[in-house]
């Protein structure tokens, strides 16, 4: 049992022992494994107490880089919206008001956007705050600021103004609170009808007129093929309207008829180039509105913070639209003349049979105004004053026809009673030898002459009768008509243009009445057969022999009006007086205001300009082309160039039966010479009345030389006496070249030659050469004659002469330095004067004619004036021919 026990107890202490040397081993292993954690943790206290450090300066160094990105990004999105804010604001639109000035861009399209501050971004330089404008959208002023408000409102506005062609911006001002104050300093736009102010309670009518520019835009000028006057300017490169932006100020709370007019302008205006500035009235929430809210201490814009620009300084807005205004009313630059022209492949292709169309301008919309003569309307009728570019027009619309209708289409006649040559262009001239093919009469410097005006509604009666008549045998009675039925036949459209015909017309004397017979007549049945007559003036107040007269004027139904021009259109329209510079009004409704087109006309005065369309029509002439008759009353037409003169040749036998003295050229629409035939008749003798030396001496030496071209040598006797030393040159001249057929006489010898021929005329039979005497101051001769055969002896030669001397081919060319002398030498005041059948009047007044010279009472109608003379032939003129004494042969 005790070994038992023993057992179990050594047992048990062994297992004890093993249990205590295992429970040691765990534990140092548990100690071992403990020192180890705690080694560990050591560690990982350490490391962690690292990573804080570490994971700072990595976040750190991401956080560096992500900053320097993102400053990158900044200053490069900074840097972009900067260039964009540039493109859409340029110059005007956002620089610093201490070096701000007008850019105009001179295109039709332009940025809308205008700056009114600066957004500021950290780390930047400040961003301009863009606010857009005009084509683009409205601008509603807010906010309790009311300085700062009104600060934006003049900012926007010289900005906008700074950067669109002066005119295309106006502005129409409703302010009830300041009456206008708040737009003050743009009170200068007023002057060029750019700014206009609507008083209190017309804020009704202000935005009936906006909505009414809207729909008229839309339905004429946009017309379906535009969505906005923007895209329009863009793909035209022309705007035909202006943008117009309407400043509200403030008011009274809107009635609904009023509110229902500004939602209809802030949802279409904008396309319309119609804007609003808006402060105290609210706006309807739309795409288009940009709204500005100036707090006393921020501003914002959309939700943007901003800081607001100072207000431009006074000085600056009021002296700008003070250069606006003057540029404005100095009138825009004139389009280029060859807008008119048609492209050269299509000149000439034009058909004048039913009318003559061609454009004179661009009208508002951008599209050509045309001008008709035709049957309806017939004539035209163009007013402005001096300096308006009445002869600028003229250019342009002859341009503009001659380019389109060949010379077997149309003719011109021009007539220009101001004092100048700037027809004289269209004639062939020394310089230039071109000249415009279509022109057939061009007459220049005849403010005194009017028998030439007259001339000229004389030859186109004469016309009108000869194509009336062709009618009549056609049986036709319009031009188209006679054209079509006698092809063969030339019926160019005539086109007679008068500038300054009131000179025509002045006065009460025989010219104006049958010049205004003649106009209404041509005017009356002119249309039908394509005779048109444009009439231009200054002003055509005051013209008596239109008095009475309204068939007259009311057959020129178009009616062209240049700016300030009166009494061109009809009596309430006064559309002409607000017209800038280089623009008209064309009405063909004979001037009344539902008929008014505006036209901006080219620029066609300068020769430069019309040289090279000139040349080119020149050298399409056809071959058988003559140039245009030329008259300049200031010109001394030569003898030697009369066509008369050179067409003058002596018979190769014998003598003519009825030789002709030319004395001048006739003031004709066709170069004529004033002719006096010399048959063996009696009375065929000439008197050149008056005391002008220079005249009468060539009148005298005129007759001479164009006599003696009818002769050849030895077969006529010249017998040359001049008695007036101042006459003396001129006399000696033509003695020297008539040579051996000429004898001299002095007041020595005068009295020999009255005996001689007095004497001879008693001779039997009829002399075979014919004997021309030329008389210079006869009336000088009286003392000469009385001392030599006694003066009754001495003058009674000479009245036998001047009686018997005709029908025997002796002829006398007296010149008598006044009509009493004439009458003294002819046997007195009482004496018969019918030996004298032929006389030139010089510096005579008509009344001193009277009715022995004369046929009627109280004498011609004539008035004396330099180089110039009444030619009268008992034998073949009714009324007087005014004449152009030949100019000295050297």
């Amino acid at each position: 049992m005790a070994d038992v026990r023993a057992q179990v107890v050594s047992r048990v202490r062994g297992l004890l022992s093993e249990a205590l040397g295992a429970t040691r081993h765990r534990l140092a292993a548990a100690d071992a494994d403990l020192a180890a954690r705690r080694d560990r943790l050591v560690r990982m206290r350490r490391a962690a107490a690292d990573v804080p450090e570490r994971v700072g300066a990595a976040r750190d160094r991401r956080l560096a880089e992500i900053d320097a990105r993102h400053t990158a990004r900044i200053a490069e999105l900074a840097r972009r919206a900067a260039a964009a804010a540039e493109r859409e604001a340029p110059g005007a639109a956002s620089a610093a008001w201490d070096r701000w000035r007008p850019t105009p861009t001179g295109r039709a399209e332009i940025p809308g956007a205008v700056r009114v501050g600066a957004v500021r971004i950290p780390g930047t330089e400040p961003l301009p705050a863009l606010v857009p404008l005009l084509d683009a959208g409205h601008v509603h002023l807010a906010g309790s600021d009311r300085e700062g408000t009104a600060a934006v409102v003049p900012a926007l506005l010289l900005r906008s103004l700074g950067r669109a062609d002066p005119g295309s911006v106006r502005l129409v001002g409703y302010d009830p609170e300041h009456l206008g104050g708040g737009l003050a300093g743009f009170a200068p736009l007023g002057t060029a009808g750019l700014l206009t102010f609507v008083g209190p309670g017309g804020l009704g009518r202000l935005l009936d007129d906006l909505v009414e520019q809207i729909r008229r835009i839309n339905e004429t000028v946009l017309a379906g093929e535009y969505a906005s006057l923007r895209e329009l300017a863009a793909t035209t490169g022309r705007r035909p309207e202006p943008w117009r932006v309407a400043v509200l100020l403030g008011g009274d709370e809107l009635s609904r008829h009023e509110r229902g007019q500004l939602d209809r302008v802030v949802r279409t205006g904008a396309a319309c180039g119609v804007h609003l500035v808006v402060r105290g009235i609210e706006l309807p929430d739309d795409p288009t509105v940009t709204r500005v809210v100036v707090e006393p201490d921020e501003a914002r814009i959309g939700g943007l913070s901003v800081t607001l620009d100072p207000p431009p300084p006074p000085g600056l807005v009021t002296e700008t639209c003070r250069e606006t205004a003057s540029r404005v009313n100095a009138g825009p630059p004139p389009a280029p003349f060859t807008d008119l022209l048609p492209p050269p492949e299509d000149y000439w292709r034009a058909d004048s049979a039913h009318g003559l169309t061609a454009p004179i301008g661009e009208g508002p919309h951008g599209r050509p105004v045309q001008l008709t003569l035709g049957d309806y309307p017939p004539h035209a009728l163009i007013g402005g004053p001096s300096g308006t570019g009445k002869t600028n027009l003229i250019f342009a619309w002859i341009g503009a026809l001659a380019a389109r209708y060949s010379p077997a289409e149309l003719e011109f006649y021009l007539l220009d009673f101001k004092e100048g040559v700037s027809f004289a262009r269209f004639a062939q001239g020394r310089r230039d030898p071109s000249w415009l093919p279509h022109m057939r009469l061009v007459g220049i410097n005849v403010n005194t002459d009017r028998e030439f005006g007259l001339a000229l509604l004389r030859f186109l009666a004469e016309e009108l009768r000869r194509r009336a008549d062709a009618a009549k045998k056609h049986e036709v009675t319009k031009l188209a008509e006679l054209r079509a039925v006698d092809p063969t036949g030339h019926w160019p459209r005539i086109v007679a243009v008068v500038d300054e015909f009131q000179a025509l017309l002045a006065g009460r004397d025989v010219v104006a009445r049958e010049a205004a017979d003649l106009l209404e007549d041509l005017a009356r049945r002119g249309r039908s057969q394509g005779i048109h007559l444009v009439l231009a003036s200054q002003d055509v107040r005051g013209i008596e022999a239109l008095w009475g007269r309204p068939a007259l004027v009311a057959q020129f139904t178009l009616r062209i009006a240049l700016p300030k021009a009166l009494r061109i259109l009809a009596e309430r329209n006064d559309a002409a007086q607000s017209l800038p510079r280089h623009h008209a009004v064309v009405n063909a409704e004979s001037g009344l205001a539902e008929g008014n087109q505006v036209a901006r006309i080219p620029s066609a005065g300068d020769w430069e300009t019309w040289s090279e369309l000139q040349h080119r029509l020149w050298r399409m002439r056809p071959q058988d082309a003559s140039p245009a008759r030329l008259f300049d009353g200031d010109a001394i037409p030569k003898l030697a160039e009369a066509p008369d003169f050179r067409a003058l040749t002596a018979p190769e036998q014998g003598v003519p039966r009825s030789p002709v003295a030319l004395l001048g050229e006739i003031i004709d629409v066709q170069a004529r010479s004033a002719a006096l035939r010399l048959p063996r008749a009696p009375g065929r003798n000439l008197a050149v009345l008056g005391t002008r030396v220079d005249e009468a001496c060539a009148v005298l030496d005129a007759a001479a030389r164009s006599l003696a071209r009818q002769h050849r040598p030895g077969t006529a006797r010249f017998s040359i006496a001049c008695l007036d030393p101042d006459a003396d040159p001129a006399a000696r001249a033509l003695y020297e070249d008539l040579a051996d057929d000429a004898a001299w006489y002095d007041e020595e010898t005068v009295p020999e030659l009255m005996a001689e021929v007095g004497d001879s005329l008693g001779a039997p039979g009829t002399p075979n050469s014919p004997h021309y005497l030329l008389l210079y101051a006869v009336d000088a001769a009286a003392g000469q004659l009385a001392g030599k055969a006694g003066r009754r002896t001495g003058l009674e030669q000479l009245r036998r002469i001047l009686h018997d001397g005709p029908e025997r081919r002796t002829h006398v060319l007296a010149w008598w330095r006044g009509v009493a002398r004439m009458r003294a030498d002819l046997g007195g005041p009482a004496a018969r004067t019918d030996q004298i059948g032929a006389w030139v009047a010089l510096d005579v007044q008509g009344a001193e004619l009277g009715s022995s010279l004369y046929p009627g009472t109280g004498g011609p109608d004539w008035y004396p004036r330099p180089w110039r003379g009444l030619y009268f032939d008992r034998a073949a003129h009714r009324t007087g021919q005014v004449i152009i004494p030949y100019g000295p042969p050297r």
